[in-house]
């Protein structure tokens, strides 16, 4: 399943809302350093998705705000 993802980082809290079309925004503690937001993504998404976090990559954006993430035998 891919998803479409817009994240903020630097946010006081974790959250995430699922938009009404269907992509999700999710509010990061980390910064956008050395990866951090990423990996903290990859965490949070495995959580709420209840699969391991090695099923989650993300495929476009690496170094953006905005992200396409596919989460593998996601039903």
């Amino acid at each position: 399943m891919k998803k479409s993802v817009k994240v903020k980082p630097n946010s006081k809290k974790q959250a995430i809302v699922e938009e009404e079309d269907g992509s999700l925004t999710v509010h990061l503690k980390s910064p956008p350093v050395d990866g951090k937001a990423n990996s903290e993504l990859i965490v949070l998404l495995a959580k709420h998705f209840n699969v391991p976090k090695s099923q989650i990559t993300i495929l476009v954006g690496l170094t953006g705000r905005n992200k396409l993430v596919n989460i593998e035998n996601y039903d």
